[in-house]
C-alpha cells in the first residue's frame, strides 16, 4: 500500500510539473503571438515611412530637373529673342536705306546726286545689317537634359528586405560562473563578416530550465559588444538562476535571439533576524548597529506602566513598534521594527542572528565593521543558543572576536575557549561555513588570507551570528564561495585550529 501511495505521489508530482511546463510554454506562445502582431504593425508602418521617403525623394529630384529644364528654356528663349529682335530692327533700317537709295537713282542734278550718293555710302558702312552674326546663338537641341532611368528602374526593382543576421548559439559548457561574475561564450552558426556587434540580454529567476513569460523580472540589456563572449561581474547571486540570451546586429538591423540559456547562481542570501535582537541593537536587513538607548526606554517605559502593581513585566514580553524601511539610508534612523514572540537576547549578550538557518552545503557571506566600533563577534551559532549566552561562550556558537575597547585584542571563541589571533583585523572578514565538513573559516575577504578555521561536526542547523557594542556591522550576502577560499580549503590543513586547542578563560 504504502509502495503504491509513493508511486502515485511520484506520477503526480510528475504530472504536476509536466502541466506547469506545459502552461509555461503556452504562456511563450501566447506571448510570441501578440509580439508577431505587434511587431508586424511596427514594421509595417516603418515600410510606409521609408516608401514615402523614397517617393519625396524622388518628387524633390523630379521638381530640380523640371527647373533645370525651365531654366534652360528661358535662357535660349531669351538668347533667341534678343538676336530676333536686333534682326527685325537691322532688317527695317535696310529696307529704309534700300527705298532711299532706290529713289535717289532717279535725281537729275549731278550735285544733289552726289550729295545723295555719299549719304547711301555712309549710311551702308554705319548700317547694323552688315555688323549682324546671322547664325542663331543656341540652338533647339534640348537632349542634354534628357535622362534614362533603366538603371535606377532595375535598382528599385531589387530592392528587398534586409539581410538579418542568423541567431546565434551560446555554448553552456564554455560559460562559467566564478566568484559572483558570470561569462557567456557564443559562436555564429556560419560565419558573417556583416556582424557589428551583439546585444546580450540577462535576468534572474528561481525557475530551472525555459525563461517563464508570466511572473518575471525584466531582461537587463548590454549592447555594443563586439567580442563572442562577455562576463558580468560584481553579481548578488539573490537567485538560484539567471537566463542568458544573445542577439547578432549588423548596421542594419538586430537579428533573432538565441536559444536562451540557464545558468545555476545559487548563494546564501539571509538578513539579520530582528526578532531575535538585544533591544540596544537596531536591525534593518543585513545592517545592525549599537542603540545605548534601546534598552533603557523600554526599562523606564516599563517601570513607568507597572508602577505600583508589584510586578514587573519579563523583557520578552515587550516588543518594538513600527515598519522597517524597505530601503536603508541610515540605521540610526530606522523606526523601530516588531519583535517577534520569542525570546530575544538579552543582558550582555549583544546579538542578533541571521533569519536563515544552515543544513547543509557551502556557503560564503562577508562582515564590514565601522572603523569606531569597540567590540564585535563574527560567526555561527545553533538555534538553541541562549537568550544570556554570548558568542564563542558556549559549545553551540563559534566565533572570531574583536575587541578595541582599553586593549586591542583578536581571537577566535568557542565553548568558552579562545585562541589569540596574530594577524591583523582586516577591514572586512569573509566567512566560509562547509556545513557538511564540518568547518567554519574566517578570511581577510580582501587578501583572502585565512584568519582562523574551527574543525568540528555540527549537529544541528546553525545560523549566522553577530555580537556587536558601540558600532556597527553590515553584511554582504548573496556570495559564492570565492576561488581563492576553495583553492586555501586544500592547503590548510597545517594551518587549522581546533575548538579543543582553546585555552580555557573565566566566563
Amino acid at each position: 500500500m504504502d509502495s503504491q501511495k509513493e508511486a502515485l505521489q511520484r506520477i503526480i508530482s510528475t504530472l504536476a510539473s509536466k502541466n506547469d511546463e506545459i502552461q509555461n510554454f503556452i504562456d511563450t506562445l501566447n506571448q510570441t503571438l501578440k509580439g508577431v502582431q505587434e511587431n508586424s504593425s511596427n514594421i509595417l508602418s516603418e515600410l510606409d515611412e521609408e516608401f514615402d521617403s523614397l517617393y519625396s525623394i524622388l518628387d524633390e529630384v523630379k521638381e530640380s530637373m523640371v527647373n533645370s529644364i525651365k531654366q534652360e528654356q528661358a535662357r535660349k528663349s531669351q538668347e533667341l529673342q534678343s538676336q530676333l529682335s536686333q534682326c527685325n530692327n537691322a532688317l527695317e533700317n535696310s529696307e529704309e536705306l534700300l527705298e532711299f537709295a532706290t529713289r535717289s537713282l532717279d535725281i537729275k542734278e549731278p550735285e544733289e546726286f552726289s550729295k545723295a550718293a555719299r549719304q547711301i555710302k555712309d549710311r551702308v558702312t554705319m548700317a547694323s545689317a552688315f555688323r549682324l552674326s546671322l547664325k542663331p546663338k543656341v540652338s533647339d537641341n534640348m537632349t542634354h537634359l534628357m535622362v534614362d532611368f533603366s538603371q535606377e528602374r532595375q535598382m528599385l526593382q531589387t530592392l528587398k528586405f534586409l539581410p538579418v543576421p542568423k541567431a546565434p548559439e551560446i555554448d553552456p559548457v564554455e560559460c562559467l560562473v566564478a566568484d559572483n561574475s558570470v561569462t557567456v561564450a557564443w559562436r555564429m552558426p556560419e560565419e558573417d563578416n556583416k556582424i557589428d556587434h551583439f546585444i546580450l540580454e540577462y535576468r534572474k529567476t528561481n525557475f530551472d530550465g525555459l525563461p517563464r513569460v508570466k511572473d518575471e523580472r525584466c531582461w537587463e540589456i548590454i549592447d555594443n559588444i563586439k567580442g563572442t563572449e562577455y562576463t558580468l561581474s560584481g553579481l548578488k547571486f539573490d537567485s538560484k538562476y539567471m537566463n542568458f540570451r544573445v542577439r547578432a546586429c549588423n548596421k542594419a538591423v538586430a537579428g533573432e535571439y538565441s536559444d536562451p540559456v540557464t545558468l545555476e547562481t545559487k548563494a546564501l542570501n539571509f538578513n539579520l533576524d530582528n526578532s531575535s535582537s538585544h533591544l540596544n541593537l537596531r536591525v534593518e536587513d543585513t545592517c545592525v548597529e549599537w542603540d545605548p538607548t534601546g534598552g533603557k526606554g523600554q526599562e523606564k517605559v516599563k517601570g513607568k506602566e507597572n508602577k505600583g502593581s508589584g510586578h514587573v513585566t519579563s523583557l520578552k514580553k515587550h516588543t518594538r513598534s513600527g515598519t522597517p524601511s524597505p530601503k536603508r539610508t541610515s540605521v540610526g534612523s530606522r523606526p523601530p521594527a516588531v519583535r517577534g514572540s520569542r525570546d530575544r537576547f538579552t543582558g550582555e549578550s549583544y546579538t542578533v542572528l541571521g533569519d536563515t538557518a544552515i543544513e547543509n552545503g557551502q556557503h560564503y557571506w562577508e562582515v564590514k565593521a565601522q572603523k569606531d566600533c569597540k567590540s564585535y563577534s563574527v560567526g555561527v551559532a545553533y538555534k538553541t543558543l541562549g537568550k544570556f549566552d554570548q558568542l564563542g561562550k558556549t559549545n553551540t556558537s563559534w566565533c572570531i572576536h574583536v575587541n578595541n575597547w582599553l586593549q586591542n585584542t583578536f581571537a577566535a571563541k568557542h565553548n568558552n575557549k579562545v585562541k589569540a589571533l596574530d594577524v591583523t583585523v582586516p577591514e572586512r572578514i569573509g566567512v566560509f561555513c562547509d556545513f557538511d565538513g564540518g568547518l567554519l573559516s574566517f578570511y581577510d575577504a580582501n587578501s583572502k588570507q585565512l584568519l582562523y578555521s574551527f574543525k568540528t561536526k555540527f549537529t544541528q542547523p546553525v545560523l549566522p551570528g553577530f555580537m556587536v557594542w558601540c558600532g556597527g556591522l553590515s553584511l554582504s550576502t548573496g556570495m559564492q564561495v570565492p576561488s581563492a577560499v576553495r583553492t586555501l580549503q586544500k592547503s590548510e590543513n597545517g594551518m587549522t585550529g581546533s575548538a579543543s586547542s582553546l585555552n580555557t578563560v573565566p566566563q
